[in-house]
């Protein structure tokens, strides 16, 4: 490969039609100048100027290199516009990966808003709830929901809000059963359960002031779509535990209500993970910042 500034220097030479006159233009001594074309002149293997005490004239396969290199150190330097402008003002694309439930309940409210705000970002978002390499995949910012801690990586973690899980069904099935008191009244109960690996039929529920009760169930309808999940405790096929985000707008309209309201059925969080490295995007800490401020809004109860 080319040193691109012996590149710059051959240019600079023939715009200002000698060695001498580009040394000073350069504020570099006439020799170092003298040296790096002979040196380009080495690497391509040809003559590009013909100079002598007296002359100075660039050879025709030294014009044609010199119409190219114009154009190749216009495109460097747009290029590196580009670069310290990104670097500055939030633009460009930014790449997410997010699992399902995630995107279907939080990111869909908030990704329109960050958009008006941000009109020169563009938006990538990656929806799976399979295991994702962010790094050898591009992607910028992972969303993740977990109730465990995340295990240490080369990824940088920002805590975005907790998720904590509770019982809901619609408030037709709890009108019609017997009354829900204590965790022991979940019982026999016709469960809508998620579908988690590694995770048995049960739910272990803690009280606000840190009693905890693990219950089996019995489920009578096992799945991993939490969308499913709640349309059918709004149908009333039973009780279902889900993270109280997911139902927020149904408890808002009276198609859902909370069983034992003082238990929580686990505990959970959102994080968002972004790759190391020193020079982070304006774009990316925009999004990342906006996220740290919304999440919770959306997911509060």
């Amino acid at each position: 490969m080319l040193d691109l500034n012996d590149v710059y220097y051959f240019v600079q030479v023939v715009d200002h039609k000698s060695i001498t006159a580009a040394a000073r233009a350069l504020a570099l001594p006439k020799s170092t100048i003298s040296y790096r074309i002979n040196q380009l002149e080495g690497q391509l293997g040809a003559r590009l100027i013909n100079r002598t005490s007296r002359q100075f004239a660039v050879t025709d396969i030294g014009a044609e290199f010199y119409r190219r290199a114009r154009l190749m150190l216009q495109q460097a330097q747009a290029a590196e516009c580009a670069v310290r402008q990104r670097m500055t003002v939030p633009s460009g694309l930014v790449r997410i990966s997010v699992a399902v439930a995630t995107s279907q309940f939080v990111m869909s409210k908030l990704l329109p808003e960050f958009g008006r705000q941000y009109p020169q970002i563009r938006l990538f978002q990656r929806t799976s709830d399979a295991e994702v390499d962010i790094v050898a995949e591009g992607f910028d910012v992972a969303v993740r929901a977990h109730s465990m801690p995340l295990q240490d990586s080369n990824l940088i973690q920002r805590p975005l809000a907790p998720t904590p899980w509770m019982l809901f069904c619609s408030p037709q099935y709890l009108e019609a059963s017997d009354p829900i008191v204590r965790p022991d009244d979940l019982l026999h109960r016709p469960a809508l359960f998620m579908i988690r690996e590694g995770v048995p039929f049960q739910w272990t529920l803690r009280h606000r002031e840190g009693e905890i009760q693990t219950l089996r169930v019995e489920p009578v309808l096992m799945t991993d779509c939490m969308l499913t999940l709640k349309d059918a405790a709004v149908g009333g096929l039973g009780i279902v535990a889900l993270p109280g985000y997911v139902c927020r707008a149904e408890l808002e309209q009276g198609h859902l209500v909370r069983v034992l309201p003082d238990w929580t059925a686990g505990d959970a969080s959102l994080t968002a993970l972004v790759p190391y490295g020193q020079n982070q995007l304006p774009s990316v800490r925009a999004l990342l910042d906006y996220l740290v401020a919304e999440i919770p809004r959306v997911v509060g109860q």
